[in-house]
């Protein structure tokens, strides 16, 4: 099993990647024919973290604005889809619910040679071990909290009234997500695993009924999230590529995978004293979202569990095939690659204590 890779791996920015630099002069054009008040020169800097779409930070003397681009070269079908992040911001941001402004979407390939969008530069904290070193207990707990809190919310907006009651198909929502990830599974596979074989087949056999439909973010983390300067809690939810129309426990316990996982393999809170850290349990966690949600516990908890991690074995084999064919997107990619056999194994136990 690879460790982890530390803060250090994915904190900040670095000079850009000689396979996905920009035309800076066609993009310092589009700019200031698309977003309201920009004004050069323009310096590009590449984002350390983020395994699917690069992310860059456009600085320029008066503000820094982000930019997210669909990566070059061959993909699978339906990810990356920049403009449909775009839509989400666009329709979150007028409600209060806190992500970065969104700008200005390009659809037009011969500008930087992929479809990319460009949003505010939200000032903030991005987190990315769970242990949340330098943190007080009550600085840990408030955060925590306040990420809870925000996932709640984000369950409880009305899609309809903002604009996005087609961001996807409102039925089967499980059996739609284990089609399409057992495919693109399929479709980036490069070697033989008993567990993921078994799991394609029983995984849509055993469906959990229905539930309540929402707006789901899809890679809910703490490192998906921005706190404040100075306090604990969320100022802005990041990374949408993954958002749809769903189940809001699907939502949940993807989050909470962070607990139930072994550390190492996507976080560290496995195995760590929780308590004296000040991080609420799972237990308290799901209570607390229940209170707040206004529903009775989470019936099938391991399937949830099972189902997670499934699809993280899945979107890890993505990143292992883009390995293969010379478009991953991040320099850490393959550091991960030995991830992929524990986490196959790791569904593979949840789904056989939810009755496999």
């Amino acid at each position: 099993m690879t460790d982890l890779l530390s803060s250090e791996d994915f904190s900040g920015v670095k000079p850009v990647d000689a396979r996905l630099r920009i035309d800076e002069a066609a993009l310092a054009a589009w700019l200031t024919a698309n977003v309201e008040g920009y004004a050069g020169p323009l310096a590009i800097s590449q984002f350390k973290g983020g395994q699917s779409n690069p992310t860059y930070c456009l600085t320029t003397p008066g503000r820094r604005y982000v930019l997210r681009r669909k990566p070059p070269g061959a993909l699978l079908p339906s990810a990356h889809a920049v403009d449909r992040e775009y839509r989400l911001l666009a329709a979150l941001s007028p409600t209060g619910f806190p992500v970065p402004r969104p700008y200005a979407l390009c659809l037009d390939p011969t500008v930087i040679g992929t479809a990319f969008y460009v949003m505010e530069m939200v000032a903030g904290r991005v987190i990315w071990d769970d242990l949340m070193p330098g943190f007080t207990t009550v600085e840990r707990r408030a955060a925590y909290e306040s990420a809870l809190t925000t996932l709640a919310r984000l369950h409880a907006i009305d899609t309809q009234l903002i604009g996005l009651g087609d961001f996807g198909r409102p039925g089967n929502y499980f059996a739609r997500q284990v089609d399409r990830w057992s495919r693109q599974y399929r479709s980036s596979e490069t070697e033989s695993i008993r567990e993921m074989d078994e799991l394609i087949e029983w995984l849509p056999a055993s469906l959990p009924e229905g539930g309540r439909v929402c707006l789901v973010h899809g890679d809910y983390r703490l490192d998906n999230l921005m706190l404040h300067p100075q306090e604990p809690r969320v100022v802005a939810v990041l990374d949408w590529e993954l958002s749809t129309l769903g189940d809001p426990f699907a939502d949940l316990t993807h989050w909470l995978l962070n607990w139930v996982l072994p550390s190492g393999l996507r976080s560290q809170l496995g195995g760590a004293d929780l308590a004296s850290l000040g991080i609420p349990g799972v237990e308290a966690l799901i209570e607390r979202y229940c209170e707040v949600a206004g529903c009775r516990g989470i019936p099938r908890l391991d399937w949830y569990f099972a189902y997670n991690t499934f699809r993280l074995a899945c979107i890890l084999q993505g990143i292992i095939g883009r390995l293969r064919d010379g478009t991953a997107s991040s320099a850490h990619a393959a550091r991960l690659v030995g991830n992929m056999r524990p986490l196959a194994a790791a569904a593979y136990g949840f789904a056989r204590s939810a009755g496999l």
